[in-house]
């Protein structure tokens, strides 16, 4: 388990090569995301994410979220209504929403746990976006925790719960310090007739329903 540190106010943009080497090769990477570390591999690759359900400890009943760079990957990882097309750039804009969609077959099914669903979100983050740009594939975007414990932006915190008496470990973590005490991204699902807040998060919840159209 090896450990890469960045300053996310410096120019890092010689480190992203070190991190893409190992997720070509299938790796687990801990990475600072735009809410807490987040645990992530190649959405794309099989094998990468059944190695991060055995690292993280999680059922493989329990789907996972990922996150792409922009419209254009969305559009080749889920279905997106017409309508709907100019309205999720606007809420991503709004900070960190995760959206439910009907996924195409693209997706693995181990992401969804074989559920017809993809959560999916764009980050408002610059390193996320030069580490998406530069790879070219989506990452798994799931909390950087052990099952059943609580995810933290605290690297420290982070480090020992994978350091602590685990089998599986992640290949790389991405130290950039401690990340603000944030709450994790808003869930909206658009997969059902009307559209449904899943878990509340630090988006104003009116904001979304007006970029839909919806009076709610």
């Amino acid at each position: 388990m090896k450990t890469l540190k960045i300053n996310l106010a410096e120019d890092y943009s010689s480190k992203i090569n070190d991190i893409i080497k190992v997720l070509k090769k299938g790796g687990v990477i801990i990475y600072p995301t735009d809410t807490v570390y987040g645990l992530g591999v190649n959405a794309i690759n099989e094998k990468a994410v059944e190695k991060l359900f055995k690292t993280k400890e999680r059922h493989a009943t329990k789907p996972l979220p990922i996150i792409a760079k922009n419209m254009k990957w969305v559009k080749e990882l889920a279905y997106v209504h017409p309508k709907l097309e100019d309205k999720l750039p606007k809420i991503w804009e709004l900070g960190p929403v995760t959206i439910i969609l009907p996924k195409k077959e693209l997706v693995p099914d181990i992401v969804t746990s074989k559920q017809p669903n993809i959560a999916i979100r764009i980050p408002s983050f610059d390193f996320t976006d030069k580490l998406l740009g530069k790879f070219g594939y989506p990452l798994v975007a799931t909390s950087a925790n052990i099952s059943g414990l609580k995810e933290s932006g605290k690297i420290d915190r982070v480090k020992k719960m994978f350091w602590m008496y685990r089998t599986w470990k992640p290949d790389l973590i991405i130290d950039a310090g401690d990340l603000p005490e944030l709450k994790p991204s808003t869930i909206l699902d658009l997969t059902t007739i009307m559209p449904k807040i899943l878990r509340k998060g630090a988006i104003d919840e009116k904001k979304i329903w007006e970029i839909l159209g919806i009076k709610n």
